[in-house]
């Protein structure tokens, strides 16, 4: 069982890098792939969906780590078919780049949680003649990783999942833990429960599948900042994982990307379904293919159903959203923020998202954010 686990999670990483492999040798593989030559010497590939036109010069972005690995791969491929267009993402935290995006110094900003009204705000003293919106780009599960030596497989659901990370049960034998895998021999071994030490969305969202799904258990607020006492600290969503993968014993919470990358075994999530569920992107898709559009006007901010038990649907998802002006953004980055991003929403922007282990947007939805990002100005 555990190696063949592993096995499926190192394929689906090295899957990924063969796409990104794949893409950047399409993009670059001839000085000019169309045939022709865009202004300035940049060129569109012809079997790529990035098209350079009005990009120059450098990007800087920053926020969620949650969508790094996503990242990586976008960068890359736009950099390699867009000559002379420099596009930095700095991987920080959803909390940061919504800052950063607020005190103009980055073009767009990723963030895991949509913008609060008050952060909607500050955003207009930057976007001049408009405001800071959502618009939904990455989406996947929030995976539950262990490392619990002799186990290669375990089931929670939400309530054991609350006390958990509320310090409530502290040993992996605990009875409610043992009920949930029946048969499965559980050490005597206290539990070890990590959590994002800067604000993040990624523990927001945690929070708010936990308020919804475990409401007698878990008390606290869904914030950014992580709010139950107990624990242990990692920064960002690879400082959590490289902690899991380290210490026999414990529990962490970050991006199935993560534990693909590490070799790190998921939990199965008991929604009261059928059947426990995997931290899979298809079985997070099918979650996210729910969600409702909340925004309004040009925002595209989405309502998830973290209680949702249908079949095969993972509840414990994210949405990374790319957080831009609708209107009033700065002349010298505004061509760049748009060839980027009109990128990242094509077909192909999407398809990558799967292979590297997260879910793309639901057509519909992703069509508005097409839209949108054509209509910033």
């Amino acid at each position: 069982m555990k190696l063949q686990r592993k096995n499926r999670l190192r394929a689906t990483a090295l899957g990924a890098l063969a796409v990104s492999g794949a893409l950047v040798l399409t993009a670059c593989g001839s000085d000019n792939n169309t045939g022709t030559e865009t202004e300035g010497g940049k060129t569109s590939a012809a079997a790529s969906d990035v098209k350079c036109d009005g990009a120059e010069g450098q990007l800087r972005a920053s926020g969620s780590s949650a969508q790094k690995n996503a990242m990586d791969l976008w960068v890359k491929n736009y950099m390699a078919a867009c000559s002379g267009v420099e596009i930095n993402y700095n991987s920080s935290s959803s909390g940061e780049g919504i800052v950063a995006f607020n005190q103009g110094t980055v073009g767009f900003a990723g963030s895991d949680s949509a913008l609060k009204p008050e952060e909607v705000a500050d955003s207009k003293k930057i976007c001049k003649t408009g405001q800071g919106i959502n618009l939904p780009m990455v989406g996947g599960p929030i995976a539950i990783g262990f490392h619990l030596e002799g186990v290669d497989s375990l089931t929670l659901d939400a309530p054991t999942l609350a006390k958990i990370f509320d310090s409530k049960i502290k040993k992996w034998n605990d009875p409610a833990i043992a009920k949930l895998n029946d048969g499965a021999k559980l050490p005597d071994k206290a539990i070890q429960a990590f959590h994002r030490s800067e604000d993040s969305g990624t523990t927001q969202n945690l929070g708010k599948y936990l308020n919804a799904a475990a409401p007698s258990d878990w008390k606290y607020e869904a914030e950014k900042k992580w709010p139950a006492p107990g624990g242990q600290a990692a920064s960002g969503s690879s400082g959590v994982a490289s902690q899991v993968k380290a210490v026999d014993g414990s529990i962490g919470y970050f991006e199935l990307s993560y534990a693909a990358s590490q070799d790190i075994t998921t939990v199965d999530i008991n929604t009261g379904g059928a059947a426990p569920v995997k931290a899979t992107s298809e079985n997070a898709s099918k979650a996210i293919a729910a969600a409702k559009v909340k925004g309004t006007g040009k925002d595209l901010a989405l309502d998830l159903d973290y209680t949702t038990k249908a079949e095969g649907a993972y509840p414990i998802v994210l949405v990374t959203y790319e957080v831009v002006c609708d209107a009033g953004n700065k002349a010298e980055t505004l061509g760049t923020v748009k060839s980027f991003l009109t990128y990242t929403a094509s077909d192909e922007g999407q398809k990558v998202l799967t292979e590297a282990g997260y879910a793309p947007i639901p057509a519909e939805i992703n069509a508005k954010v097409r839209e949108t990002i054509s209509s910033l100005s």
